[in-house]
C-alpha cells in the first residue's frame, strides 16, 4: 500500500515539530490557498489548500484540500482537528468566524482570535456601534467604557504604518457568540514615504481570550502576526519555489507538491535563514550542505 497524501502530510510535520524547541509557539494562523497553476482551461477551481501555520517557526502542522463541492467552512474543522489545541491560540479570516468552529477551539483546550466582516453583519454593527464616539446632550455624560488602547508605529519598505488597536469586555453578555471575552477595533494606517499618500482601515473583531490573558498589546501583536501566513507561507511558495507555475492539473500529485514545498520552507526557517532565495542558492551549490540539512547533522 502506497503513503497516502495524509499520511505525508503527518510525515513532514512530525520531522519539522519533532526538535524539542519546536512546535513550541502558541500562536496558531490558518488560511486558505489556490494553487493556480492547477486550474483547468474553461475552469475557474483549481486545488484549494487549507493550512494551519506556526508563523514564528516557519511550520505547517495540518494541511488539508477544500474539496470541489465544499467551502473553508466545511474544510476548517477538519483540519483543525488534527492538531493539538491544547494552549494554543487560533486566528484566521472573516470566513473562519463561525460559532461552530469557535466551540470546537475552545473545547479542545485553545482560543480564537476571529475577525467580524460582512459575513456576520449583526456581529459586526453590533462591535462597530460599540466603538463609535459617543454624542451626548447637554447635561449628560457618556456612558462608562472600559477601552483599552494598543498603538504602534512601524518604519519600512517604503512607508510607515501605524496600528491602533481598542479592546472592550462590554459585549460579552450581549453579543449571543460562544465563549466570546473581548471584542476590538483594529485600525491601520499606511503612508507612503514617496508621495505621502495614505490608506485608512478600520477592521473588527472578537476572542475568546480575556483582558488577564491577552491585553491589548497581545491582541495587537496576534492580528499583526496573522499576516506570516501570507507573507511567511504563501508568498513563498508561489514566488520563490514557483508553485502557481506548476500546469499539474492532478490534484493529488499538486497537493503532494505543496506539502514538500512546506517541508523545504520549513527547514530552511529552521536553520536560521532570513531569506528563503539565498538559502536555496547556498544549498544548490552545496549538495552535502542538503543532504545534511535533511538529516539533522551540523552544517
Amino acid at each position: 500500500m502506497g503513503l497516502s497524501l495524509a499520511d505525508l502530510q503527518e510525515t513532514v510535520s512530525l520531522f519539522l515539530t519533532s526538535p524539542p524547541d519546536s512546535g513550541t509557539d502558541i500562536l496558531v494562523t490558518f488560511d486558505g490557498k489556490t494553487m493556480r497553476g492547477t486550474i483547468p482551461a474553461g475552469s475557474s477551481q483549481g486545488v484549494h489548500l487549507l493550512a494551519v501555520f506556526l508563523p514564528h517557526e516557519g511550520v505547517v502542522l495540518a494541511q488539508v484540500a477544500v474539496g470541489r463541492k465544499e467551502n473553508e467552512i466545511v474544510a476548517a474543522p477538519r483540519v483543525l482537528a488534527t492538531v493539538d489545541l491544547r494552549g494554543k491560540i487560533v486566528i484566521g479570516d472573516a470566513v473562519q468566524t463561525q460559532k461552530a468552529l469557535s466551540i470546537q477551539v475552545v473545547q479542545a483546550g485553545g482560543e480564537y482570535i476571529w475577525y467580524a466582516k460582512d459575513n456576520h453583519p449583526q456581529l459586526r454593527a453590533d462591535i462597530e456601534h460599540l466603538f463609535q464616539e459617543e454624542s451626548c446632550v447637554p447635561g449628560f455624560s457618556p456612558l462608562a467604557k472600559d477601552f483599552q488602547t494598543a498603538h504602534r508605529v512601524q518604519k519600512g519598505h517604503g512607508r510607515v504604518e501605524e496600528r491602533t488597536l481598542t479592546t472592550s469586555c462590554l459585549l460579552n453578555d450581549y453579543a449571543e457568540w460562544p465563549y466570546l471575552a473581548q471584542v476590538f477595533k483594529l485600525e491601520r494606517r499606511r503612508t507612503k514615504t514617496s508621495d505621502g499618500t495614505t490608506e485608512y482601515q478600520v477592521v473588527y473583531g472578537l476572542s475568546s481570550l480575556t483582558r488577564q490573558e491577552a491585553n491589548a498589546e497581545c491582541l495587537l501583536d496576534a492580528t499583526q502576526d496573522y499576516w506570516g501566513i501570507e507573507n511567511g507561507l504563501h508568498y513563498r511558495r508561489d514566488r520563490t519555489l514557483r508553485e502557481d507555475d506548476t500546469r499539474i492539473t492532478d490534484a493529488t500529485r499538486a497537493e503532494a507538491i505543496a506539502i514538500l514545498n512546506n517541508l523545504v520552507i520549513g527547514m530552511i526557517l529552521r536553520e536560521g535563514w532570513p531569506y528563503v532565495p539565498a538559502a536555496r542558492r547556498y544549498y544548490d551549490a552545496d549538495l552535502d550542505a542538503a543532504l545534511r540539512l535533511v538529516l539533522r547533522q551540523p552544517t
